[in-house]
């Protein structure tokens, strides 16, 4: 397992903190929200920590039963949030939620917001450079953060205002974009 060294711990928390960026997903949250589509904190944290978990111990096992790899993963996930983002930024609804709830914890939170494609194939990059350990008190520290945020998100609307939600929706939404833009392409030009 190896020993706890803080340099790593920081490190593995920055990195995951950027590419979790829950903070950039509380427009999304809100969006959710609008459309009366409940996200479960705690649910979303936990289903999110587990997802991560496995997949930084399966998941090369995985993507070769079924014959892929992690850029054309990471190319998919990419996809999937270009198609959120175009939410945001059109109006429009992509993803249609046919659960009887209408829970949107699973997806989009867990799965791509959460533990998205970027964020499973960092894991997996980190796991090559830093011991077990360091990485999943990384892990434990980005995980307190997203409850945090998710569970805060009544506050944050409240303090926004309608304007200032349109405003954050639009401009996270080119963000989004932009993000799902260049991980698409990153990871199409390893396909080539």
């Amino acid at each position: 397992m190896g020993k706890i060294n803080f340099t790593q711990i920081l490190s593995a928390t920055l990195v995951l903190l950027s590419i979790i960026d829950i903070v950039g997903s509380i427009p999304i949250i809100l969006q959710l929200r609008e459309k009366g589509r409940h996200v479960d904190a705690l649910k979303a944290t936990i289903y999110s920590t587990l997802l991560m978990v496995g997949f930084y111990y399966g998941g090369y096992w995985l993507l070769q039963i079924f014959n892929c790899n992690i850029y054309s993963f990471a190319t998919a996930g990419g996809f999937l949030m270009f198609l959120m983002a175009l939410e945001m930024i059109l109006d429009v609804e992509i993803f249609k939620n046919n659960t009887p709830n209408k829970g949107a914890t699973m997806v989009p939170m867990v799965f791509p917001l959460i533990a998205g494609a970027g964020v499973l194939t960092t894991l997996i990059s980190l796991k090559a450079m830093y011991d077990d350990i360091n990485i999943f008190i990384g892990l434990a520290i980005n995980m307190l953060w997203v409850y945090i945020v998710i569970k805060s998100t009544d506050k944050i609307e409240r303090l926004l205002g309608d304007g200032g939600m349109m405003f954050s929706r639009k401009f996270f939404g080119i963000i989004l974009l932009a993000m799902s833009v260049k991980m698409m392409t990153d990871n199409i030009a390893h396909l080539f």
